[in-house]
């Protein structure tokens, strides 16, 4: 019975990056004892939880079987627009913030209907957003920083809460909950899980296929819009390259925290671990002086480790149910 028990643990799809990650930690703390000061866990603490709200706004979309590749444009132009609401037209940083959430829901939402509508596939769609809300973000900024940031928005990106734990952390407890929750147990978060798991069959069921889309994206646009407010707060400036960097590591961590990339299946405990691994490397490769770009090689190696595991996943799953059936 505890044999059993223990494997159904390891069933679960966080137990791996979790794994992985204390190894990492354990690891890479003997070899470079800085690594768990609290400056440098401030700082650790500070870019996972600004990365898992960017992770899971894309977590939402692989639910339902998209992508979302306008995510970072989308939170690049939120964060802008926060801080110019701020600095331009002296909005406290309380409305800036609703303003910001808005602009991040209506632009989800402007992609989630034209897929809806059309037909266009995601892919397609949210590329084309990438580059109309890039272009606005251009256009607003011509290229230069805002940097009328409120001191109380920059103590929020900058101080901690005690100890070596930021602010920043609290938004994402709470939001990472709330999504949780919304899969676990709300309506829509169960209809874009059944989307994505077979479109046809939810269809069939009575799901509004076309509105859940749209919600989704909207709720993407919303996460991604908290992100890049919470950069602002953390770079103590509105830079028009916020989000730019976004892509890979957006797909990269739901990925490697077990969500299935054709739909109906994520998880938030994963996709966390997921972030606190790439948070990790990406902190140890600057403790040891390595070049960035190997940065980037590690995390393509990552997302194609990932992928291969998903494969093997979906693969004795589908063995399984041949052999119940």
């Amino acid at each position: 019975m505890g044999g059993h028990s223990l494997t159904r643990i390891f069933d679960n799809d966080w137990i791996g990056p979790a794994l992985v990650s204390a190894v990492a930690i354990a690891v890479i703390s003997f070899f470079q004892p800085s690594f768990l000061t609290p400056f440098n866990i401030f700082v650790l603490l500070s870019a996972i939880s600004v990365n898992m709200l960017v992770a899971l706004g894309q977590l939402v979309i692989i639910a339902v079987g998209q992508m979302n590749l306008a995510l970072g444009s989308i939170g690049g132009l939120v964060a802008i627009c926060f801080a110019a609401m701020m600095e331009l037209w002296g909005f406290p940083p309380v409305l800036a913030l609703a303003g910001g959430f808005l602009i991040g829901i209506l632009a989800g939402m402007a992609g989630g209907f034209v897929i809806a509508r059309t037909g266009i596939t995601a892919f397609i769609i949210t590329l084309a957003g990438l580059q109309i809300f890039k272009g606005i973000n251009l256009g607003i900024t011509k290229a230069q920083p805002f940097y009328g940031v409120p001191q109380s928005v920059k103590d929020f990106g900058n101080t901690s809460m005690f100890g070596p734990i930021p602010w920043l952390v609290l938004p994402m407890i709470i939001v990472s909950v709330a999504v949780w929750y919304l899969f676990a147990r709300l309506r829509i978060g169960r209809h874009i899980l059944a989307i994505g798991g077979n479109r046809s069959a939810a269809e069939l069921s009575g799901i509004d296929v076309n509105s859940t889309v749209i919600w989704a994206h909207g709720l993407s646009g919303l996460l991604a819009a908290a992100a890049g407010m919470m950069l602002v707060a953390r770079l103590q400036l509105g830079h028009p390259t916020i989000g730019d960097d976004w892509l890979i590591s957006s797909f990269a961590a739901p990925v490697i925290g077990g969500a299935v990339l054709s739909g109906g299946h994520v998880s938030v405990p994963g996709t966390f671990f997921g972030v606190v691994i790439i948070a990790i490397i990406t902190q140890a490769l600057v403790l040891f002086a390595i070049d960035p770009f190997v940065v980037q090689i590690v995390l393509g190696g990552l997302i194609l480790w990932a992928v291969g595991i998903n494969r093997l996943r979906e693969a004795r799953v589908a063995k399984a149910l041949g052999h119940s059936t």
